[in-house]
């Protein structure tokens, strides 16, 4: 049986923060895909090829709980790594609430999210 391969799918509208992740999944040897936003996750193929979705919660005009429910409503199963600078109580819950893999608070350490990765694509 063949395993679709890892692919790491990560929106942020920080621009160094999206080169900083690719850098470090890339030197843990995952393939990743970059987004400055939302919609351009949306419009892309990735949707339907990553294996993991690590996604910022406050984005654009899209944030990151209406990517997960659009995603949600396409019937996609993509487990999604929430990840915010904002950490508040109401925003762990509503990422608990929407079903996320993981939740991590920025600046967050390399471990946390590797773990997460792993975690979510087991």
């Amino acid at each position: 049986m063949q395993t679709k391969p890892l692919m790491v799918a990560v929106v942020d509208d920080d621009s160094s923060m999206l080169k900083g992740l690719q850098r470090l999944l890339s030197a843990q040897g995952l393939v990743s895909e970059v987004f400055a936003s939302a919609e351009a996750f949306l419009s892309s193929s990735a949707p339907a090829r990553a294996t993991c979705l690590v996604l910022d919660i406050q984005l654009g005009a899209m944030n990151g709980f209406e990517l997960q429910r659009q995603l949600s409503d396409l019937g996609s199963n993509i487990p999604i790594i929430f990840m915010t600078a904002f950490d508040t109580e109401a925003t762990r819950t509503l990422a608990m609430e929407a079903g996320c893999s993981a939740y991590l608070h920025k600046p967050f350490p390399a471990r946390l999210l590797f773990e997460a990765i792993h975690e979510a694509t087991s």
